[in-house]
């Protein structure tokens, strides 16, 4: 595997584990609103910046769709 497909790999497992801890700071953390909302704020910027990779990757040549069916 080379670096882009690492990097989009741990960015995906970012945005899971951010997604958890909001599901899970929402279901057991009644008294503080905000951790919830900080951690799913981190998973949108997270998403965003992915995009945003994956454009910039797929400009540069870094990352080839394939052809699937072709």
């Amino acid at each position: 595997m080379d670096l882009p497909k690492i990097a989009v790999v741990l960015m995906l497992v970012a945005i899971v584990v951010a997604l958890f801890s909001g599901m899970f700071f929402m279901l057991k953390d009644g008294s503080d609103k905000r951790r919830t909302v900080r951690a799913l704020t981190w998973r949108v910027g997270l998403q965003v910046g992915l995009i945003a990779f994956l454009v910039l990757a797929y400009f540069m040549g870094w990352i080839q769709p394939h052809s699937i069916g072709q």
